[in-house]
């Protein structure tokens, strides 16, 4: 399928991250699944309206495991398809940053959750990179202002309670429209809005496959589904091209 294919789009989540030591949320050794309370991290009224929420979640970047994570062979196997003129765009659900820092072009990259390697300001828009924020943390600031405007800052992620960014899934959307192969790798498929894009891939006549290490709501409509490590499985069917 991968041979036929020239337009592919690869969709990964935290399966691929996992293998490069950072854990999952709801798996059975997830963060949120081992400290249900840390989920209040992650919703966006809990963080504008509790400073305390704020400055525990500061505490919680400066330790965040993407600061000393490698690219593991999942992420390279996915630049080399690109190298090889087969990758039309790759969609990652995570936000540790590994896809680029393997070696993935910007423009063949959607990071639809955004990422934790920058801040954003919530009242002005500013961005900024994430480690000087984390430098004033360190200097004894819990809660570090924007020097902007003195509004609260937040990694540039997507919490919950806020809507993807409309440039990047209408990107995500479009490019799973124009697909012939559909890869859905590390991800459960079942967190909506990003769980319609294998959806339109299908409807737009493209095939799909699934690596995972889960069953997920598409394995029926699959045209493969692969149980094996994202970091294994994957580096021999590039190889295979």
């Amino acid at each position: 399928m991968m041979r036929a294919s020239e337009r592919i789009v690869v969709l990964t989540g935290a399966g691929i991250s996992t293998e490069s030591g950072i854990p999952d949320f709801r798996g059975p050794n997830g963060l949120w699944t081992k400290n249900p309370a840390a989920e209040k991290l992650s919703d966006i009224h809990a963080y504008m309206s509790d400073p305390s929420i704020r400055v525990r979640a500061w505490k919680g970047r400066l330790h965040h495991p993407a600061w000393h994570a490698a690219p593991n062979e999942g992420h390279r196997a996915l630049v080399e398809l690109e190298r090889r003129g087969k990758l039309h765009m790759l969609v990652t659900q995570n936000v540790d940053g590994l896809h680029l820092k393997a070696g993935t072009s910007p423009e063949r990259l959607v990071e639809v959750h955004g990422t934790i390697r920058d801040v954003v300001c919530m009242q002005c828009g500013e961005r900024a990179p994430m480690q000087r924020a984390l430098d004033r943390v360190r200097a004894g600031e819990e809660d570090p202002p924007c020097r902007t405007c003195g509004g609260i800052l937040k990694s540039a992620t997507i919490s919950f309670g806020q809507s993807l960014v409309e440039e990047d899934l209408m990107r995500a959307q479009r490019a799973a429209a124009e697909c012939d192969l559909f890869l859905a790798l590390g991800t459960t498929l079942v967190v909506y809005p990003v769980a319609y894009l294998p959806e339109i891939a299908l409807d737009a006549g493209a095939r799909l496959v699934i690596v995972n290490a889960e069953p997920t709501p598409f394995d029926e409509r699959a045209g493969a589904v692969l149980r094996e490590p994202i970091g294994t499985v994957l580096p021999k069917i590039v190889a295979l091209l």
